[in-house]
């Protein structure tokens, strides 16, 4: 029997993968007040305001906000690794790795620009088999 190659799935439900195009972070935004959240939702997590949040689709620029240089992880996760925050242009906050950066305090830079790209979730699959696409951010170009 011939093998089916699955398309991989997003590692979060906000990271989507259409069909006909680039992967992307979806926001959802309130009507109201104009903040943006992760995650579906219908309450306003800020000014209260109910049925008025819409789905937005983020920005693929922004600027690092704070960072961790992590040195002990789970079996089987390489370290050191940069886990970060980014505040995306236009809005929406984001929590990832940051890669193609050396871990090295002098090399990083708070509000340096950085851009997120979309890659293989470093080789992870589930129990079928299927492969798995993440967001992480990289030094802008």
């Amino acid at each position: 029997m011939p093998e089916t190659t699955a398309a991989p799935l997003p590692v979060v439900d906000y990271l989507k993968l259409p069909a006909d195009g680039e992967p992307y972070l979806e926001g959802h935004q309130c009507g109201e007040c104009r903040a943006i959240f992760l995650g579906e939702r219908s309450i306003c997590s800020k000014c209260g305001t109910r049925d008025k949040i819409k789905a937005i689709k983020l920005s693929n620029k922004g600027k690092l906000y704070v960072y961790s240089i992590v040195h002990r992880s789970f079996p089987g996760i390489e370290v050191p690794y940069i886990s970060a925050i980014v505040d995306l242009e236009g809005g929406g906050t984001v929590k990832g790795n940051l890669i193609n950066i050396e871990p090295d305090p002098e090399k990083l830079a708070f509000d340096m620009p950085v851009d997120v790209v979309y890659k293989d979730a470093l080789g992870r699959k589930d129990a079928d088999g299927n492969s798995y696409i993440s967001y992480f951010f990289q030094p802008a170009n």
